[in-house]
């Protein structure tokens, strides 16, 4: 991000602001790239990447027109409302962008979602954990032919694994080339 994260304090930004900024796609994908290249970026590139995205084609195959209209209505509406709000500092004059420390604060709305069940995984974890803790502590054969430090080192490696698993999935996820596909 931006020497801007480094500020003492940043100000929160309503909900209102933040739903108001995020509905609209171009402003989500700007800050998708602006995330995912941590940099400062011209406006002609993102507006590439940006147009690309939204024409479901590559930089390379993109049109003189369709460059031509994500590069204007970045530059004239989205770039300054994202500005205004303290999400991007955004230079005119250089025609740079880049992400504000306020930004941070869209990282709940931004997030690509992820389709595995975790929730569910976890409470099905939990309750193998569970059963596996009572046919011990009740000597149910063969649950108490193992003992009670194994049986804890198993749940809790059970537990370890899954979360590691669960961790290297989101960052797979916010690393995603595309942005998340998010309804207009």
């Amino acid at each position: 991000m931006s020497s801007a994260d480094n500020s003492p304090e940043q100000e929160p930004l309503s909900e209102d602001l933040i739903f108001d900024v995020l509905k609209n796609r171009r402003r989500r994908y700007t800050l998708h790239y602006l995330k995912q290249e941590d940099r400062p970026v011209e406006l002609s590139e993102l507006a590439e990447q940006v147009a690309a995205w939204e024409n479901d084609t590559t930089v390379e195959g993109l049109s003189a027109n369709e460059r031509k209209s994500v590069y204007t209505s970045l530059y004239q509406t989205h770039l300054p409302k994202l500005a205004d709000a303290g999400i991007v500092d955004y230079n005119q004059n250089r025609g740079v962008v880049e992400l504000s420390g306020n930004a941070a604060q869209l990282e709940g709305y931004l997030r690509p979602q992820d389709e595995f069940p975790w929730i569910r995984y976890y409470l099905g974890l939990a309750v193998v954990s569970g059963i596996l803790v009572v046919g011990d502590l009740l000597g149910i054969p063969p649950f108490e032919a193992i003992p009670d430090e194994v049986w804890g080192v198993l749940i809790v490696a059970a537990f370890a694994l899954s979360a590691m698993a669960h961790y290297v999935r989101r960052r797979q996820l916010a690393r995603q080339e595309r942005p998340p596909n998010l309804e207009e």
